[in-house]
């Protein structure tokens, strides 16, 4: 359904920093670089970050968040420690999260700019 995302961000080299060591452990890596773009993805570009001059930070409270699918626990624990490591902030460990429907097992972190990113599996047991 959604083809591809990107996220504004105050400081590109930074910004690509960042989400390689962090989209690095969900199998994802750098496959464009231009002037004020990246994008990141397995087989073509699926996660853009955009040169955004002037952005400030963005805030908690706007609620938008973006989820990247993880093929195991394993990779939402990497995930989270490789964006912490690169200067993310968590905004949730690892952990089981049960709703009415389904548990997920899922990890959200901060961008150095704000960007609320989560990474998600569903467990079997």
């Amino acid at each position: 359904m959604i083809d591809h995302v990107s996220v504004g961000v105050a400081d590109l080299d930074r910004a690509a920093r960042f989400y390689e060591a962090a989209l690095s452990a969900l199998g994802l890596a750098r496959l464009v670089t231009r002037p004020a773009t990246i994008g990141f993805g397995k087989a073509y570009p699926e996660f853009w970050i955009n040169l955004r001059g002037g952005m400030t930070k963005v805030p908690h409270e706007s609620g938008t968040h973006i989820c990247l699918r993880a093929r195991s626990t394993a990779e939402v624990e990497a995930f989270h420690a490789s964006a912490l490591q690169a200067g993310g902030t968590s905004d949730g460990p690892p952990g089981l999260r049960p709703h009415d429907r389904v548990t997920y097992y899922a990890a959200f972190v901060l961008d150095p700019d704000g960007n609320r990113i989560e990474a998600v599996t569903f467990p079997k047991d």
